[in-house]
């Protein structure tokens, strides 16, 4: 294959990857809603219409934000990539293998920070607002994340990746990601040393305690284990799906700007300009008076065992 018919290729698939799904997410949301419906018996909620009319709503949301935003952030990858440090041809095998577990890399750190930021966390927060775990669930998605997420990916172009292929990556990591945002699926043996499941991402939308920050993998969980974020899902600790604080209301604007609404009221509250930058840009527990972690969090255990010595 010729590179001018690889890059049509890639351009295509990087226009159209997110629409060709579309069939895949309903059809596997189909087999879900019956496979819950039987397991209903076992504690497993399902599905509820409002919650997941929301979701999907902001799925939509989601994929016009990203048409409008692909004019200038594709010239910024563009950019970058006229300016790249290597050439990684799209044509030989190991570019592939490469930017396989660069993307995915990235996207672990681009997820660790949208949870350990507030102003990331104010437009992620939506994907973790819903307090049911189903394949609608998935589609949750942040409305202001395409304005902004590129920019984590951006040196993935300036080492040397062509944009287009990032953006297919890109696209097959989401697609990866979607099946996992499911109760119909137990534990995957083997798989789970190694793979992001189900239940390893049950654990990521957990508030409870121990869940709380954890599993920020895409496709590899490799990532969580070797930088310390790894919780096991824990058949003695049923996970909680939600927030801390759950929003109680199916309202779209609320689901969307609540967390923007909190921390602008916050920010103008605050007195001195470390805590107005704390508010911002320190993590969602921060507060001048400090953490301000659920009771269940293992922070108040460390701290109970420090004073204890």
């Amino acid at each position: 294959m010729r590179i001018e018919e690889l890059m049509e290729t890639l351009d295509w698939w990087a226009k159209y990857i997110f629409y060709i799904a579309i069939p895949y997410f309903l059809v596997l949301m189909a087999w879900e809603w019956f496979a819950l419906r039987r397991a209903k018996s076992k504690g497993k909620r399902g599905y509820e219409i409002k919650d997941s009319s929301v979701s999907i709503s902001l799925g939509l949301i989601k994929l016009g934000m990203l048409a409008l935003c692909a004019g200038y952030t594709g010239w910024l990858f563009a950019f970058v990539y006229e300016h790249r440090l290597f050439t990684l041809s799209p044509l030989v095998w190991w570019t592939w293998v490469l930017l396989f577990f660069a993307d995915d890399f990235t996207y672990y750190w681009y997820h660790r920070s949208a949870h350990r930021c507030r102003l990331f966390w104010m437009e992620h927060v939506n994907h973790h607002s819903s307090e049911h775990y189903n394949l609608s669930t998935a589609l949750r998605q942040s409305t202001l994340g395409p304005a902004y997420t590129f920019v984590f990916y951006l040196p993935l172009a300036f080492v040397g990746f062509h944009p287009l292929a990032i953006a297919v990556q890109f696209g097959i990591s989401l697609i990866y990601q979607y099946w996992i945002h499911t109760e119909a699926i137990d534990r995957l043996g083997f798989l789970e040393k190694f793979m992001n499941t189900p239940s390893h991402h049950r654990g990521h939308h957990g508030s409870n305690g121990i869940y709380i920050d954890k599993n920020y993998a895409g496709i590899l969980i490799i990532w969580d284990k070797l930088f310390g974020t790894f919780q096991e899902e824990r058949r003695d600790v049923p996970v909680k799906y939600g927030l801390v604080h759950d929003l109680k209301t199916f309202s779209l604007p609320t689901v969307i700007f609540h967390e923007t609404a909190f921390m602008l009221r916050q920010v103008w509250n605050a007195k001195g300009w470390r805590n107005k930058l704390g508010w911002i840009f320190g993590p969602p527990e921060w507060s001048p008076d400090g953490p301000q972690y659920p009771p269940d969090h293992p922070y108040w255990q460390t701290q109970a065992a420090t004073k204890a010595s």
